[in-house]
């Protein structure tokens, strides 16, 4: 824009700084130009000084330094506690007990004096027998007829504030590690400047006219509109950027994961964060002395520290099955089951528990339910592991369900997330057989996301489940990292607030 164009555009408050700015010959700070262009608040200075600053007009320094006060004339008053305690030894003959220094300091701040005068040089302490005994030092014996530079700089203090620049750094640093002698305060110096553009348009000409920058229904209304001045806009000037609240980007991706398993027609549900170990790993077929049961895998509670189990007949029946197999077939793990090991608090380290709960109050199908919640892990925080972290869990159990059927569900669902390329491979888990490793192709290279299989029927027949059940178990935040190509994991819990306005909503 040029000088004539901007001026057509120009607020009453922004012409009102022009004249002052150019009262005061083109640099001035904003008291000065509140003072001479007779506005009503400072806030309208600076908001006309930022609009000029936009269209090239003005231009706007900021100098930021740190301003420290005395909090208290008692420090200059009293003196230093360690002052106070080197009075006393020179009083003493340069020795004395440490019971003695409360006298000259209090007993609130004996330690302060002790730790000051160590720090400083000004005595030494030892022990001898069963008493302190603090000896004044040569630079002790220096300092009684001369102040010390924390000295200096509390009086300097004690007659107004001072600015950094004017203050030794070294010694600030040490008063400000004290409680309750000094406060630092940050300034900002500003200085407002007319450029060439500024200059430009004074020369021709500015006037102060009041106008209209919004219309009212009263104005229209009386029809007063046609008597007042309509404040022109410029569409390319420059405007604030607005960010409008939004959701957080995970729970955007958790919302869309749960829209689909619902138009799946899947049902949400979901379990307590503690369990006993029973339902955790018991219930699922995993073995007592599995490595995932170790203190260095899961999170065990103190209180409580167990819990009664609830249905004493599908206690037996798993035991029945870890020990020889039920009536499956199965020779089970062929060991003496421990209810103790069984009844121990744990924070539920998959979300499996949620659909074998399921399971055990709902035997007969249909059954179509997923969970989208918690879970809990002894994990080294990295770049790919949290201690906490989300699960995506999901059980099919129908007359005729098939490992078909279960491709077929994980394919249509990471179809629906936006993934083209999707494909499995065997795995191994306890609690399931056939099981199978999902992996999508991402920047051509293959992610594993998560496992699924066929729950064992070691696993389902305690429950008196009949029927296929097809279970998987997804990693959410993984998931998420694809999304938003991120390499961190950590990074989707940092509360970056750039990240969190820029996120597209679609």
């Amino acid at each position: 824009m040029n000088a004539s164009e901007i001026l057509e555009g120009l607020s009453a408050n922004e012409a009102r700084l022009m004249l002052a700015m150019d009262r005061l010959n083109g640099s001035a700070t904003p008291e000065d130009v509140f003072g001479a262009g007779g506005f009503g608040q400072m806030v309208e200075v600076m908001n006309a000084a930022s609009w000029l600053q936009s269209k090239g007009a003005l231009q706007i320094s900021e100098v930021a330094r740190k301003v420290y006060s005395l909090k208290s004339a008692d420090a200059v008053e009293k003196g230093l506690p360690e002052r106070r305690a080197l009075r006393l030894l020179d009083e003493k003959g340069g020795e004395m007990e440490m019971k003695d220094l409360s006298q000259a300091v209090g007993k609130d701040e004996v330690s302060i004096a002790l730790g000051w005068l160590r720090k400083k040089d000004l005595a030494t302490i030892r022990k001898e027998g069963g008493r302190t005994i603090i000896t004044m030092t040569e630079n002790g014996r220096a300092m009684l007829g001369r102040k010390m530079e924390d000295e200096m700089t509390l009086a300097e203090l004690a007659s107004g504030d001072l600015s950094e620049d004017r203050l030794d750094s070294a010694t600030i640093l040490a008063l400000r590690s004290r409680q309750d002698l000094i406060s630092e305060k940050l300034v900002v110096s500003r200085r407002l400047e007319l450029t060439d553009l500024g200059r430009e348009m004074l020369e021709l000409g500015i006037e102060v006219r009041e106008e209209v920058a919004q219309l009212t229904p009263e104005l229209i209304q009386t029809g007063k509109w046609k008597d007042v001045t309509i404040r022109k806009y410029d569409v390319r000037t420059f405007a604030p950027a607005i960010h409008p609240g939004k959701k957080h980007p995970l729970t955007r991706v958790a919302d869309e994961v749960r829209r689909i398993f619902v138009d799946m027609g899947f049902q949400e549900i979901d379990e307590e964060y503690v369990q006993p170990a029973f339902w955790n790993m018991d219930a699922l077929f995993t073995p007592q002395d599995h490595p995932a049961r170790e203190l260095q895998d899961t999170f065990y509670l103190k209180r409580p520290s167990r819990f009664d189990l609830e249905d004493e007949g599908i206690v037996d029946r798993v035991c029945d099955m870890h020990q020889c197999g039920g009536d499956t077939g199965s020779l089970g793990w062929r060991y003496g089951w421990c209810r103790e090991e069984s009844e121990r608090a744990l924070l539920r380290t998959h979300t499996t528990v949620n659909t074998i709960r399921h399971l055990w109050k709902n035997p007969e199908p249909p059954v179509k339910v997923f969970s989208l919640s918690k879970v809990f892990r002894k994990e080294a925080i990295d770049a790919t592991h949290l201690p906490e972290f989300t699960q995506i869990e999901g059980i099919i159990m129908e007359e005729g369900a098939s490992f078909d059927m279960l491709c077929g569900i994980i394919r249509e669902f990471y179809g629906r997330m936006g993934f083209k390329d999707i494909r499995f491979r065997p795995g191994y888990f306890p609690y399931t057989e056939p099981s199978m490793e999902i992996e999508v192709r991402f920047k051509d290279s293959w992610m594993e996301l998560g496992g699924s299989g066929i729950f064992r029927p070691e696993v389902t027949a305690p429950f008196g489940v009949k029927h296929p059940v097809l279970a998987w178990g997804l990693g959410f935040e993984r998931l998420a990292m694809l999304r938003f190509d991120l390499k961190d994991l950590r990074d989707l819990y940092v509360s970056d607030l750039d990240m969190l306005r820029t996120s597209p909503l679609i």
